[in-house]
């Protein structure tokens, strides 16, 4: 009988597979070691706490150039054994990660020959125009001469990043390795895209014994005496012959890191815990920045988005916008550019759809993966009209505007034709081809937009936060044809959004839940879901103030907010899971835009509250570091928040959180055209007692201000003024 048993879960368990979701992020075990980051451009390294790649299970680990993996494995062996981890660090500017080695006990024929911990290993790695620099700094601290060996292991697999990922292929390219010399190593690829691709390392000083797979130096070092070792690797380029530039090319580096930020806002404030955050925050969002022909924008995150997106990059663009208008400016001009201007059912692109993703590795040339230039985003261009507009109020940049306003008005012929399939004025999305993205708003998991009994919607789909979206940019984008002196053009779009606004009340608002569906399926029957997508709508400033405040009210209930944040779903939903990736986990990016919409309705207490759980989730993290995401559990008392394995970390929208909270919660106010900085209903948290911005911008003046804390009231002290410029507080529900 127990045979039986056994063979009918046995059968079962083979019934019942569960199916594959295209692009989906596989976590088969844990990490080993702790991971860290480094990223110049569009080349980034993934390194563990020993600054190893490759020598512990788990991790995304390499050096990555154009989404294609160019070293696979880099792993330091101390004696053909491996050093002992005293402790790592990145440097607070993200400029470098240092990692503190020492050696473990050396025996040679049964006698011990060198103690544990009388060599100081210190690994110094940064990452420069598309090179990985690595010093490997030696110290003997023993009474007596040290001789051993020191060996680096190198290999790689050219695996493009969705390899990494899971994705499964049939074929690959052709891989070599050989020698150039005695200092030089080169693994080249020649993939089935014909594109040839190289690593190159080179090794000073010249290694005692060089192969293609490994460099060994035989080390005596003298009591006290330092030794240094380098190691270049370059992808697509010969590796730099001269390593003495290894110091010359960090200080370049940190300089160039720093200058980078120049012209932004600063913040301090009277809490150095906060403060810390704030720096990481600015640090990570740095180090994503790229350098592109448009201008500098911000890369989604690392590991697996370290490319253009073009959501990730208007909404991160959109909560620096305060900060530092440049980045708003990089990143639709760089939009306007990919703007797709035909249709490509593989690509998911129509006429002035906004480009979702763009990558440049061998899968995305060979189309086994759609997203080389992949449109299949159904929010990314309302949302480039909104940050357009937005832009434009925020510097009274009128040559900026003129420029891009083609590609808003082309934007804006998308969403009134191919974005509305059906004709019911409700921008609607339906991948084009079964390659493409299953959902195309933010929440693209497979499963992320569902009816209460969990059923899947199926059919074109329309989602509530985009109709919000659609909403506030034809608002602003009125405003910006006014200011162009297109007076006809303005008139239509404030209409139309008003149209929307009046079709989206009698479509969306589900009484009985107190809040609105989060969708409608292709049959026009409202996914009653409760959801964060409905804190959106108070971002776009699209429903009535009584209805704003029944969703505020629900939005931070036990259901949805759970001490750190708002989760994505409610508790008690039918697909509420908080360790899924969008059904139940917090975002913080998710949660900076419901503050913003709940400041605009004057709600600052809720903001307030929303504010002070992720400020103490941060508290929690590595490197005071907001992840992506975090799981969705309740707060219990003297435990922190549970992380979520596969989350991007840094992530550029989570990174500007804090920014934008702060925005949030003093309520800054841009007016270019008076040359004016309100700060509507201002308000701190109680974990601070002082802001002090400096070098907020508005056109060619700037301002210093100083934001005092006095119970629920602040005071404003302008500290210096440069230009002409007004700031005021405005009192007002």
């Amino acid at each position: 009988m127990a045979e039986a048993v056994t063979q009918v879960i046995a059968s079962t368990l083979v019934l019942e597979r569960i199916p594959e979701q295209p692009f989906y992020i596989p976590m088969t075990g844990p990490a080993a070691r702790l991971r860290r980051s480094l990223k110049h451009d569009d080349t980034f390294i993934v390194l563990d706490s020993h600054g190893d790649i490759g020598a512990s299970a788990g991790g995304p680990d390499g050096l990555f150039h154009a989404d294609t993996r160019y070293l696979a494995r880099l792993q330091l062996v101390f004696e053909d054994t491996q050093p002992l981890l005293l402790g790592s660090n990145l440097r607070d500017d993200n400029s470098s990660l240092t990692v503190d080695l020492t050696n473990p006990d050396v025996y040679r024929q049964g006698r011990l020959v060198l103690e544990k911990d009388m060599l100081h290993i210190v690994r110094t790695v940064f990452l420069w125009r598309g090179t990985a620099y690595q010093r490997v700094g030696l110290q003997n601290h023993g009474d007596r001469r040290a001789s051993f060996d020191i060996t680096l292991l190198f290999d790689n697999d050219f695996a493009d990043l969705f390899e990494v990922r899971g994705e499964k292929r049939q074929r690959r390219g052709v891989g070599s390795a050989r020698l150039l010399g005695p200092a030089d190593a080169v693994l080249d690829y020649r993939g089935l895209d014909d594109a040839a691709r190289m690593t190159a390392l080179h090794f000073d000083p010249r290694p005692t014994r060089l192969a293609v797979n490994a460099a060994t130096w035989h080390c005596d070092l003298e009591p006290h005496q330092t030794h240094s070792l380098f190691v270049s690797v370059s992808c697509n380029k010969p590796a730099e012959p001269k390593l003495k530039r290894f110091f010359p090319g960090l200080l370049a580096h940190r300089r160039e890191m720093r200058s980078s930020t120049m012209g932004a806002t600063s913040i301090e404030t009277s809490n150095n815990i906060f403060n810390e955050v704030l720096c990481r925050s600015m640090a990570d969002l740095n180090m994503l920045m790229t350098e592109t022909p448009q201008g500098r924008y911000p890369y989604a995150g690392i590991p697996w988005y370290s490319t253009t997106f073009g959501r990730d990059g208007i909404i991160t663009a959109l909560q620096m916008l305060w900060i530092d208008p440049r980045v708003a400016r990089g990143v639709l001009r760089r939009l306007a550019f990919y703007q797709a201007t035909s249709v490509d059912p593989l690509a998911d692109a129509e006429p002035g759809k906004i480009l979702h993703e763009m990558r440049g590795g061998e899968m995305a040339a060979l189309r086994e993966v759609p997203f080389a230039q992949y449109y299949g985003s159904v929010d990314a261009t309302p949302l480039f009209v909104l940050l357009a507009g937005l832009y434009g109020e925020r510097t009274g940049d009128a040559g900026t505007l003129a420029e891009l306003w083609p590609a808003v008005e082309a934007a804006l012929r998308w969403i009134e034709g191919p974005g509305d399939p059906d004709g019911d004025g409700f921008v609607e999305y339906q991948r084009a081809t079964d390659a493409g993205l299953r959902n195309q708003g933010w929440k693209d998991s497979y499963d992320a937009i569902f009816h209460a009994d969990g059923r899947l919607a199926e059919g074109n789909i329309a989602l509530a936060e985009v109709q919000g979206y659609v909403f506030a940019g034809k608002l602003l984008a009125a405003r910006c044809a006014r200011r162009l002196g297109r007076l006809d053009v303005a008139d239509r779009l404030e209409m139309e959004a008003h149209r929307l606004a009046k079709r989206f009340e009698d479509s969306f608002w589900c009484e009985e839940l107190g809040t609105y569906a989060i969708a409608l399926d292709g049959k026009k029957r409202p996914c009653a879901v409760r959801s964060s997508n409905a804190g959106h709508l108070l971002f776009s400033g699209m429903i009535s103030e009584d209805r704003a405040r029944r969703v505020a009210v629900d939005l931070l209930r036990p259901h949805f907010f759970t001490g750190w944040g708002i989760r994505t779903i409610a508790l008690g939903e039918a697909r509420y899971n908080p360790m899924s990736y969008h059904n139940g986990s917090i975002w913080p990016h998710d949660n900076a835009l419901i503050a913003l919409g709940l400041a605009r309705y004057g709600l600052k207490h809720e903001v307030d509250q929303v504010f002070r759980g992720l400020f103490d989730a941060a508290t929690y993290m590595d490197l005071r570091r907001l992840p992506e995401l975090f799981c969705g559990f309740r707060r219990e008392k003297h435990r922190g928040p549970t992380l979520y394995p596969v989350a991007c970390a840094p992530q550029a929208w989570a990174s500007a959180t804090p920014f934008t909270l702060l925005e949030a919660v003093l309520g800054l106010e841009f007016d270019a055209e008076r040359a004016e900085i309100r700060l509507r209903n201002p308000r701190l948290p109680a974990f601070l007692n002082e802001v002090i911005l400096r070098e907020l911008q508005l056109g060619s003046s700037s301002v210093d201000l100083r934001i005092t804390r006095h119970g629920d009231d602040v005071s404003l002290e302008v500290l210096r003024r440069r230009g002409q410029i007004q700031v005021s507080i405005v009192l007002a529900r």
